[in-house]
């Protein structure tokens, strides 16, 4: 059976690249009815806190992404935590030792720092020169790291996205499993939960090609069948540079915050990267049932902005207007709109001109503020309201004998008071639409008569007559 895992570390927010790495395992996993695990590599004490680690279960969750496996907490499974498990680690380590796949070393920093200047002044990559490998040092040599024994050689990556790799072992290094605190390194650790958790396919950043090689030395140390490994292409920003701060927004919050919906991020980040044909719009049914390794790519992906947003505007019409108004709600409350019964029509009404649930609340802000709180184009104003007073005050005592205020009935009562007094339609509709919404574009003038509702409608129209 295939598993699967993403293993983030909690030093940081949830990076669009990392997010794209825990979707294509999941979407792996899923693909074939395997397991995806999701494990939390927290040993960096210093950085690792509980607030990112939260964070990153929160995106993880709105994009969609479940685990299947962990810890049971009140019904739910918690990912597993590298903190949690350091006497596995310990365990290894002493097992690798017995074997004399290991070995202690005493060397004192001093002594490494001088072997790494000498090696950088002859421009020479540092290495350890090996001083302790034959010593047979037993636990009570004192203050000592553990070291992997590294036999000359080489290594292959058979990488799955970009085919063999080879590493030269005497490039490797003998490197350090342990630190002299006793705790373990990131390579080792990683191989031991690896196989703990009897992971068989890791689909990562091209950023950890480099350490695939030492771990495969430690798998072989460990007598352990390694995983498949196939390393992504980095995203790149438009410019065809490694994506930086500078370039906006990198984290998944950051998206989320900004009004993007999770069908759109997802059907976005699927593509950055790996294709199936010509289709670009993909749900997480779709996703699941064609996603391949064969269909990622060796070239780096750009994160294209404008392509999120039309892959976004494209969800925003064609999900139910029930869950758009859902995940829509937060946005207009913090602008301090007080939703009203006609809260779903005004969504329908607003959805397939905007692109995020950040447009949507701004544009449709009008509805549910206080009629002062109106943002107001005066130039639209002076324009479209101002020269169309007389009209204004000849229709309102139409609309205030209008009693059914619903969009079908409105329609049909202005459209025969157009063509009874000669008047086209569009020259009453927009200094109309000026006067509900404060702006010279927006909704259908029948739909936003009919969201807003008589009473608000009346007041602002009236307030237009006065110029």
């Amino acid at each position: 059976m295939v598993r699967v895992r993403f293993a983030p570390s909690p030093t940081g927010y949830l990076h669009i690249g990392g997010a794209r790495s825990a979707m294509f395992n999941w979407l792996l996993a899923r693909h074939v009815g395997g397991t995806f695990v999701l494990r939390i590599e927290d040993t960096d004490e210093d950085r690792s806190t509980p607030e990112y680690e939260a964070v990153i279960l929160r995106e993880l969750g709105w994009i969609g992404l479940d685990w299947d496996e962990g810890p049971d907490v009140g019904g739910r499974y918690a990912p597993y935590r590298q903190t949690e498990r350091t006497g596995s680690y310990r365990a290894a380590a002493e097992r690798m030792l017995a074997a004399g796949t290991a070995y202690r070393c005493t060397c004192s920093v001093e002594r490494i720092e001088a072997l790494r200047a000498a090696a950088e002044a002859k421009k020479e990559n540092p290495r350890y020169d090996g001083h302790c490998r034959d010593l047979g040092l037993g636990p009570d040599c004192g203050p000592h790291t553990i070291r992997l024994r590294v036999d000359p050689g080489e290594t292959v990556v058979d990488d799955l996205i970009k085919g063999p790799v080879v590493y030269d072992n005497g490039e490797l290094d003998d490197l350090i499993l342990v630190r002299t605190d006793g705790m373990p390194t990131y390579n080792f650790v990683v191989v031991c939960d690896d196989v703990a958790m009897a992971i068989t396919h890791v689909l990562r950043g091209d950023e950890h090609l480099n350490n695939t090689p030492k771990q495969l030395l430690i798998y072989r140390a460990l007598a352990a069948s390694p995983p498949r490994f196939g390393h992504m292409p980095l995203i790149l920003n438009m410019a065809g540079k490694k994506m930086s701060k500078r370039d906006g927004e990198t984290s998944v919050g950051e998206y989320r915050a900004n009004g993007f919906l999770p069908e759109g991020m997802m059907n976005y980040l699927a593509r950055l990267g790996w294709s199936h044909g010509d289709q670009e719009i993909f749900s997480a049914d779709e996703l699941v049932a064609a996603f391949t390794v064969e269909g990622i790519g060796r070239a780096p992906g750009k994160w294209d902005v404008d392509k999120l947003l039309w892959v976004n505007a494209h969800w925003m019409r064609a999900l139910p207007v029930e869950r758009i108004a859902a995940q829509a709600r937060p946005f207009f409350e913090a602008r301090g709109c007080v939703l009203t019964d006609r809260y779903v029509d005004a969504v329908r009404a607003l959805r397939d001109r905007h692109r995020t649930l950040v447009e949507l609340a701004d544009a449709g802000r009008f509805f549910f503020v206080p009629d002062a709180e109106v943002p107001r184009d005066e130039a639209a104003n002076a324009t479209h309201v101002v020269p169309a007073v007389p009209l204004l005050t000849a229709v309102l005592p139409v609309l205030e004998a209008q009693e059914d205020w619903s969009e079908a009935a409105l329609e049909a009562r202005l459209t025969a008071w157009c063509e009874s007094t000669g008047t086209k339609l569009g020259k009453l509709a927009q200094p109309v639409r000026v006067c509900l919404t404060g702006q010279k574009v927006g909704p259908g003038l029948f739909q936003t008569l009919a969201v807003l509702g008589r009473e608000a409608s009346l007041r602002r129209i009236r307030a237009g007559t006065a110029g």
